[in-house]
């Protein structure tokens, strides 16, 4: 029946398509892609760095991969290689701002009761003032 195939998607269709409006919805994306403005410290080809707008310590940044990952949960072994370049990137961020002898923390949260709050993986570096264990 013509119409038909358009009002009832394939279930791999269908999540391809909620995929692509989240991204389109993501604040992370979108500052990815420059539509949204944010305070970037770093750009490569894998990963964007900009500095907290909420930040927790003098120095504040985020790492995320251009692609969107929603979570920890969502990586697959081909993702090592991203989740890499974002620990190194904060380990050189935190050198280029005389952190590294000193000590910084990177945190990653993984879901609503970790603290995530936008689902996009990003790392945060924090630095420029003590620590406490446990975290809280």
């Amino acid at each position: 029946m013509p119409g038909l195939r358009s009002q009832t998607l394939a279930p791999r269709e269908r999540d391809l398509r909620n995929r692509i409006s989240r991204m389109s919805e993501c604040v992370f994306c979108r500052i990815v892609d420059g539509t949204i403005p944010a305070a970037k410290v770093h750009e490569d080809a894998d990963v964007v760095a900009f500095t907290d707008l909420n930040p927790q310590a003098p120095l504040h940044v985020l790492v995320v991969p251009r692609r969107h990952i929603a979570t920890l949960n969502d990586l697959t072994a081909d993702d090592d290689g991203i989740v890499g370049a974002m620990v190194r990137t904060a380990a050189h961020l935190a050198r280029e701002h005389g952190y590294d002898e000193r000590g910084y923390r990177t945190v990653f949260n993984c879901n609503r009761d970790a603290g995530q709050t936008v689902f996009h993986i990003h790392l945060h570096l924090l630095a420029g003032r003590g620590f406490t264990w446990p975290p809280g």
